[in-house]
């Protein structure tokens, strides 16, 4: 069983004591941020403390989030971090499947150059404007680098003039529209969008709950303090468990006929979603 990976936490890579902290704590992923966290002085800091910090020890993975491929920024970004030690590439306001290729094409010369196995570096797309919307499902089957997309509500919010409120109805057809397209190419559930009030816990885990229902496999953090409500809100529950462990069992003793359990028809589709909170469960055990 493969970990789960719920918690993408970012940090600034011009910033080297918030680098070295995000790298020792739980999150499933670390994002090191050369775009919005770094002002274009900054950049070329961070991109030399994103190499040093390659060599450091963490528990989960570790992605860059370069600058889109549409800045003249991108290919300094890519230059200086493809080496050993770094698991994949977060590209940000994606808008076409193309985007996707060039960057596809040059990861391959810059694995080849560096002695990195080719195609090994995973790429995330941040979908985060109405074009990018537009073209999910180019975007989505456009390279075998991208496992999950990730949706971000900050920049759609502002493309589109929307009022991004504390209970996210206007959030609601645009991320049902990501699990809609992730599922249909055959990727992984997606990754939700920032909960921007860092002090507000609980509208945090609230809006991480609604994205999992929504079919959502994690969150991006913004801040440490947001991981263990990631964690909480996307792994099953003691009770969704047992109540999983009862329906397969159940449907195991009547030898794959329907059965009913405590008054709920128990077939296969209900089966089938037991294990998989089952499969969940054990993904975030061992942690």
């Amino acid at each position: 069983m493969s970990r789960a990976v719920r918690s993408w936490l970012f940090a600034p890579g011009h910033h080297a004591r918030r680098v070295e902290k995000a790298l020792t704590l739980d999150a499933d992923v670390v994002v090191l941020d050369l775009e919005d966290a770094c002002t274009p002085e900054d950049k070329p800091v961070a991109r030399s403390r994103i190499v040093e910090s390659l060599q450091l020890p963490r528990s989960g993975r570790l992605f860059a989030r370069i600058n889109s491929m549409a800045s003249p920024h991108a290919w300094a970004d890519l230059q200086a971090v493809i080496r050993p030690g770094l698991d994949g590439v977060m590209l940000p306001k994606i808008e076409s499947g193309q985007e996707l290729k060039t960057l596809d094409w040059t990861l391959q010369q810059l694995e080849r150059e560096r002695g990195l196995p080719v195609g090994g570096l995973e790429v995330m797309p941040l979908v985060e404007t109405a074009t990018g919307l537009m073209a999910l499902e180019e975007i989505a089957q456009a390279s075998c680098r991208v496992r999950r997309l990730a949706f971000g509500a900050g920049d759609l919010t502002l493309d589109l003039s929307l009022q991004w409120t504390p209970e996210e109805l206007e959030l609601l057809p645009y991320r049902s529209r990501m699990a809609l397209v992730s599922r249909a190419a055959g990727l992984e559930a997606p990754i939700d969008t920032v909960w921007m009030q860092v002090g507000d816990e609980a509208g945090m885990e609230a809006s991480a709950r609604r994205a999992h229902g929504l079919g959502f496999q994690g969150k991006l953090c913004i801040h440490p303090n947001q991981v263990a409500c990631v964690h909480r809100a996307f792994a099953p529950t003691e009770a969704e468990v047992q109540r999983a462990r009862q329906i397969v069992a159940a449907f195991a003793a009547s030898d794959g006929a329907c059965v009913l359990l405590d008054g709920q028809l128990v077939e296969l589709p209900v089966v089938e979603r037991a294990q998989r909170i089952l499969a969940g469960a054990e993904a975030v055990v061992d942690r």
